[in-house]
């Protein structure tokens, strides 16, 4: 008993420094933001005292602490005036009714010409926020929680972290956005009887908001970099029809706290095997479960989230501020721009390992931390960081790495990041597989037919022309056709020979049933491999346009027609003639071989790219005689697309993407 009695005292002993040593730290935030004030102090220390002597509730006080302590990693537009006017000017073009693409080009424009400047005029908030401002704040995000029914589960942690802070996003308008943004949008659930239990419970509540939201903004997500001053005050969020992703979620989140409904965004910088990032919202259920969106404020939650997606980094937008990046920014020699305010989440989306991979015996670094990076384009194969770790051991190492990816560890050099360790994949079963060159490594002959790895979609599409036929007949309707050739691979050469024994007038690809016809391009040659001249015809139930692209060069636009089966796309010579060669593409991304186009394959020797030859493409491939085996390559297109991505092709010719 005595010993159990003392293990139980040592473990209260260790719970106590571990509060203790929390305190001490809050304190110690606390006091540096009062500092960081400068003349703004008597601002925030007017809050504290509000809730210390007028509003003497504990968890006000408790909530006041935390905005403030965390205060100096968020910011404002500075030029209050300018700043007024922009939004003034912004809410006048939206109320223009017109088109996205002109908002987003007028914004543009005067975001460039008026208000230059507003980007350099930005100061930390504890300089500029008025002691009211946060006192309604953080009055009315407690009347929140405290009188809606959806909200009551929260815990005050929860409520601190997922509705109280006074702003949603940096550089945010400091307004009356609560207020606004919950009156705009507040027609649907304010219809819903109280005992609804829609209306009871978050996931009903939130997705009677969110349609309200998609119902009135109608949301138009253009993919396009807006490179002006985003909008994020509350009058233009409630007329919002354009943004990224990410600009819709965070004005939806924003409108969800200002009803009392727990939601924060997380977002991937860049998807596993991608360039691009993308952001969604995540709410937390009456079940304390966190619930992932997928498609900004355009579908309900609940739908499975992007199971095929491989994912590096999940990180979650917070108001807390990441104290070990202030650390890594006071310590570190090179200093990356990560976001402060950043908390990672991705052990909450995918499994994750934490990884540590030998580093080369020959790297000098200048710094104790070292970098995580993948593959991504950028003009050409480039390592993008990811996250940081540290070296120990001789090791890099790092935590809560997405799994099925490939890295490459980097440090710093004195100058710049440099690769300290082999490429190495983190397998599903959170195993290291490096890839490593050597000069005397096996090498095989390959015919390389594309530059990215195939998606489920591009697989299905592609399966389409299986069984489908090339045919010739001497009526249009092809009732006495004659099949040439019949497609049993997808692998289909570029320009497939056919040989008729006499000319004939019509030519056609005939869609196996099931396929609703599904074709890029189809085109009818000579036996110079030059187009036969001659008028498009398909199945009486595709229209023009439906003709139209199949022969507009466009791999992009595709042939296809309202109905399974029975369809086909050809060409009417106008007299008997002959077609030596055809060419059939299928549905797909792009990012097949493309004739005509100009292309070099790289392979990685553990530091730098290099060229195994540039090649003007023929046709639908690139032959190569001595591509290294396990390694990494990389296919460059210099013609056109963003989409590529590294492979290996193992000892049987396969090709593994990543």
């Amino acid at each position: 008993m005595k010993n159990n009695f003392g293990l139980i005292g040592a473990s209260v002993s260790c719970v106590l420094l571990t509060l203790l040593s929390a305190c001490n730290r809050d304190q110690m935030y606390l006091r540096y933001a009062l500092r960081a004030a400068g003349e703004n102090r008597s601002q925030l220390e007017r809050v504290l005292d509000h809730y210390r002597h007028e509003d003497r509730d504990p968890s006000k006080l408790a909530a006041a602490k935390y905005l403030i302590m965390n205060m100096p990693g968020h910011y404002s537009y500075s030029d209050k005036e300018s700043v007024a006017d922009y939004y003034e000017a912004a809410l006048a073009i939206q109320r223009m009714g017109r088109i996205p693409e002109w908002q987003r080009d007028t914004l543009r424009q005067i975001s460039d010409s008026r208000f230059a400047g507003l980007s350099g005029s930005i100061v930390s908030d504890v300089e500029i926020i008025t002691a009211d401002y946060l006192i309604a704040s953080i009055d009315k995000a407690f009347h929140e929680w405290c009188t809606r029914p959806w909200a009551k589960h929260l815990s005050f942690e929860e409520f601190r972290d997922w509705i109280l802070p006074y702003k949603v996003t940096d550089l945010q308008l400091l307004d009356d956005w609560r207020d606004t943004l919950s009156a705009y949008f507040s027609d649907s659930i304010s219809a819903v009887p109280m005992d609804d239990e829609r209306r009871l419970s978050v996931y009903g509540a939130i997705d009677i908001v969110r349609n309200e939201i998609h119902t009135k903004n109608s949301p138009r997500v253009l993919w396009e970099d807006r490179s002006g001053i985003p909008l994020r005050s509350a009058s233009t969020w409630a007329h919002m029809t354009f943004g990224s992703c990410h600009d819709y979620v965070t004005m939806g989140t924003a409108v969800f706290r200002s009803l009392g409904l727990p939601s924060v965004v997380d977002y991937v910088p860049v998807w596993g095997r991608n360039h691009d990032g993308h952001s969604w919202f995540t709410f937390l259920s009456d079940q304390g479960k966190e619930v992932p969106t997928i498609n900004s404020l355009i579908m309900p939650a609940g739908m499975p989230f992007y199971p095929y997606e491989r994912v590096p980094k999940v990180w979650r937008e917070t108001y807390s501020i990441n104290r070990d990046r202030v650390k890594y920014r006071n310590t570190a020699n090179y200093i990356h721009p990560f976001e402060l305010c950043q908390q990672d989440v991705t052990d909450r989306y995918f499994r994750t390992s934490h990884v540590e991979v030998e580093i080369f015996s020959d790297v000098r670094l200048k710094d104790s931390y070292v970098y995580i990076a993948m593959a991504v384009n950028s003009a050409g194969p480039e390592w993008h960081v990811l996250d940081y770790g540290r070296v120990k051991h001789g090791k890099a190492c790092f935590r809560n790495m997405g799994r099925n990816m490939l890295y490459v560890a980097l440090g710093y050099d004195g100058k710049r990041l440099v690769p300290i360790s082999d490429p190495f994949i983190l397998c599903k079963d959170g195993s290291v597989r490096t890839i490593h060159y050597t000069s005397d490594g096996p090498v095989r002959a390959m015919d390389i037919r594309r530059k990215y790895y195939e998606s489920y979609n591009v697989v299905d599409m592609r399966r389409r022309i299986l069984g489908g036929r090339i045919q010739c007949s001497d009526h249009r309707d092809f009732n006495d056709a004659v099949t040439l050739f019949t497609i049993e691979r997808t692998d289909i050469p570029d320009m497939i020979p056919v040989s008729a024994e006499r000319p004939y007038r019509y030519w056609r690809y005939l869609s196996p049933d099931g396929s609703w016809g599904s074709v890029a391009e189809v085109m009818f040659m000579d036996a110079l491999g030059v187009p036969v001249k001659g008028h498009g015809i398909a199945v009486p139930q595709a229209g023009q346009d439906a003709i139209d692209r199949a022969y507009d060069g466009n791999l992009l636009s595709n042939f296809e027609v309202n109905q399974p089966d029975g369809n086909w796309v050809g060409m009417d010579l106008g007299s008997p003639g002959y077609v030596s060669f055809v060419r059939i593409v299928p549905r797909s991304d792009d990012n097949d071989v493309c004739p005509d186009n100009e292309y070099e394959l790289f392979y990685y020797d553990g530091r730098d790219w290099n060229s195994l030859g540039y090649r003007y493409a023929q046709g639908n491939s690139l032959h190569y005689d001595k591509v290294p085996l396990n390694t990494l390559l990389w296919l460059r297109n210099y013609t056109r697309g963003r989409d590529e991505r590294p492979f290996i092709v193992d000892d049987d010719g396969n090709m593994e993407w990543w």
